[in-house]
């Protein structure tokens, strides 16, 4: 429905060109009609563009007998194991998105090329991979969280939050100095209203999945501001990029609990490629969060990433990725497209 009304936007302010998400596919033909160059903006980085992309061209599930058995991603650096389980439906089944998963890649392989938001010192083997291997124009123009040093503009990052920033901060100064190492008792209650001080309301049937040391906050939060604070020494994610970036960005080693979408690739590059996370050991993609992973898992994971023997290692990698991030960001590092009507 968008494509009469962009094609006579693009006809009355002629722009040099058109950035356009990775799920707008048909914006890259009304561009083309135009003479004007599309740009596609992904929402992940080098190495899930990478993996999906081989994982599209060899189909290396198909080779293998069962659900459960390991295969290694083909034309792939890094060695990188996947099971079918892990993968999304779309790329094994034919599904009603498979049909238009092919017209996005179809379409970005059609474009100009391609902004990634990540940095280059992050995945140089992928970012390299992508453009020689794959044949992609690619520019990476990230972290793109950290363009904005405002903290009122931090805090309305994302989705609006149903936690008061400066009520989540202070909880966090209070225990500045335990780093999380104090055992924070979670409380399940049926009413958030109910919930104590030192306890944190979880919805109902989370009882068998979380266990452990730290903070769990219910609902939409302010993340990447909590993420920042020097008191928060871990971060349990559902492996979005968005999410993932924010973490890295602010020097914090993770959990990794994938679901869906590509989470499962940006698993591997958080704990096989980088080594600053610990996996749950979630096996199954799915399109909501199901009780495959249970509180036990959750806890050894949390444990092993705050107090093992490896946790230091992985809190040093973790900042020094964050310092390359906010280098990353200076200026003169990155290609700048201002679109003006």
């Amino acid at each position: 429905m968008l494509v009469q009304p962009l094609e006579e936007l693009l006809k009355e302010y002629r722009p040099n060109c058109l950035v356009a998400d990775t799920f707008f596919p048909w914006s890259t033909g009304v561009a083309s009609k135009l003479g004007i160059p599309r740009i596609v903006f992904s929402g992940t980085c080098f190495f899930s563009s990478c993996a999906s992309q081989c994982m599209r061209l060899y189909q290396p599930y198909k080779k293998v007998s069962s659900d459960t058995d390991p295969f290694i991603i083909p034309n792939f650096p890094g060695q990188i194991k996947l099971t079918r389980k892990q993968l999304p439906d779309f790329v094994k089944e034919e599904t009603s998105f498979a049909e238009f998963y092919e017209q996005v890649k179809e379409a970005e392989l059609k474009s100009f090329g391609v902004l990634v938001n990540s940095f280059y010192e992050l995945e140089p083997t992928y970012a390299d991979h992508f453009r020689k291997v794959l044949g992609a124009k690619a520019w990476h123009i990230g972290p793109i969280c950290l363009c904005n040093s405002n903290i009122e503009d931090k805090a309305k990052r994302g989705k609006e939050a149903s936690i008061d920033e400066n009520q989540c901060l202070k909880w966090l100064i209070q225990r500045n100095t335990t780093r999380f190492r104090t055992a924070i008792h979670l409380g399940v209650r049926k009413n958030k209203n109910d919930v104590r001080d030192n306890e944190v309301w979880l919805p109902e049937g989370f009882e068998e999945r979380i266990e452990g040391k730290g903070l769990i906050i219910r609902g939409w939060a302010p993340q990447v501001l909590i993420l920042e604070h020097e008191a928060v020494g871990g971060f349990v994610t559902h492996c979005g990029w968005n999410s993932t970036l924010e973490a890295i960005s602010a020097g914090v080693p993770m959990v990794t609990w994938p679901v869906s979408a590509e989470q499962f690739y940006n698993e591997k590059l958080v704990t096989q490629v980088l080594g600053i996370g610990v996996a749950v050991g979630a096996q199954q993609w799915a399109r909501v969060v199901d009780d495959s992973v249970k509180k036990e898992a959750i806890k050894k994971a949390v444990t092993h990433l705050m107090a093992s023997e490896e946790a230091e290692e992985m809190r040093f990698r973790a900042k020094k990725l964050g310092e390359m991030a906010r280098k990353a960001i200076e200026v003169g590092d990155h290609l700048i497209l201002i679109l003006i009507p």
